[in-house]
């Protein structure tokens, strides 16, 4: 069976569903049809994150990205609105901190010089400073950090429901199948194929589909620099709660903390193979980030696990960056994927971008030409270095 449309979006998450959203938004008139094999989204990378916004970047790029994201999860509640219901979030803006030991705080000094040049308001702490944000904070081997007042965390799953939801709204058709391969003819990308054989025809087809992107962009003949990689967030309980409510704080060895609720949740970005497996473990906690929480926040040392999850990374092996706009050598393809565990916060930025590439041919509200694949071949890298 073959069916027509206009645009194909692969995933059906944040990224597909900015896309598909930003398109109509902005005036396109044709058929959007997005395919999303999760139905309930379990598996989904969009709710298993940690849900952090920041603008705390080491990019030029990134930090232009995550400065139009960040205002536009400010107002997101009322522009997703449907018949006057608010499509809530929860945005708390209560800061991202990133601690510094005495080796890297002239790194974070380097980065403040950019965040500022670039409008973001970022400060760069005492050890004092660091005590009034957080009074319990062991500050003995720290010598500041970086903050950002702007900046705070939200409810990832409730962003994308309220992408979906608008979407819907405006015109998108929402398929929960799963798609084969990415179909082209002469060239030129000519629709997708199921897993149940029924075919999509479409002149244009955007790979959003996160940890499974590089696995459908390989099958057509298009490999991309992308792994998925486990990610594990535990939630704790203390048994002294903290003075002030908490930033999403990165700690020098990579594990991070915040609040959710009156708990906490934590994760590290461990060491592991490449593939898509979601279980989690007390170990991860007990034996990697216990040991540096405990010592960090003295509150922290008495702490009771209350559930973990793990979410995937689409791994950019390169430069850790998205990969965003047409292939060079397949017209009609787009991609948005790679983001490195940066999707959630770029999704704004991004949903918009492509809608402008596709529609004019174009990029006029950030250009976001330096994360384009090409970039690859040309050595012109982005390379981030705050990745959490």
């Amino acid at each position: 069976m073959v069916h027509k449309t206009d645009i194909i979006i692969i995933g059906g998450g944040v990224i597909g569903s900015s896309v598909a959203y930003n398109l109509l938004e902005d005036g396109f008139s044709g058929e959007i049809t997005v395919f999303e094999k999760d139905k309930t989204y379990t598996y989904a990378s969009t709710p298993r994150s940690a849900g952090g916004i920041r603008q705390l970047f080491t990019t030029a790029i990134n930090i232009q990205i995550s400065r139009f994201s960040l205002q536009k999860y400010k107002t997101f509640p009322d522009d997703m609105a449907i018949n006057d219901e608010k499509a809530e979030i929860d945005f708390k803006q209560r800061g991202y901190l990133f601690l510094a030991a005495e080796e890297n705080f002239a790194y974070l000094k380097q980065q403040h010089k950019l965040q500022q040049q670039l409008g973001v308001p970022s400060e760069l702490c005492t050890k004092d400073e660091l005590q009034s944000i957080i009074p319990e904070l062991n500050i003995s081997d720290l010598q500041g950090g970086l903050y950002c007042s702007e900046d705070g965390y939200l409810d990832p799953y409730s962003v994308m429901q309220g992408y979906i939801r608008k979407a819907r709204q405006l015109g998108a058709n929402y398929k929960y199948e799963e798609v084969d391969s990415i179909l082209t003819e002469k060239g030129k990308v000519t629709g997708v194929q199921l897993k149940n054989k029924e075919i999509y025809t479409a002149p244009i087809v955007i790979n959003c589909a996160g940890p499974w992107a590089p696995m459908l962009s390989e099958k057509l003949g298009c490999p991309i620099p992308v792994v998925p990689l486990k990610r594990q967030v535990i939630q704790f309980d203390i048994a002294k709660p903290l003075e002030n409510d908490l930033p999403l704080t990165v700690d020098p060895s990579g594990v991070y903390f915040r609040h959710e609720g009156q708990s906490i949740i934590s994760g590290f970005s461990e060491d592991v193979k490449p593939g898509i497996e979601f279980s989690w473990k007390r170990e991860f906690f007990y034996e990697q980030l216990w040991p540096v929480l405990g010592e960090r926040v003295r509150n922290f040392a008495e702490a009771k696990i209350v559930r973990g999850w793990a979410g995937i990374y689409s791994y950019n092996t390169i430069d850790q960056n998205a990969i965003i706009g047409e292939h060079p050598d397949v017209p009609g393809y787009y991609m948005a994927c790679g983001f490195s565990g940066h999707g959630m916060q770029q999704a704004p930025a991004v949903g918009k971008g492509l809608s402008e590439l596709i529609r004019k041919g174009k990029y006029e509200t950030i250009d976001l030409t330096p994360l384009r694949f090409e970039r690859f071949a040309e050595k012109d890298l982005i390379v981030e270095g705050a990745v959490v």
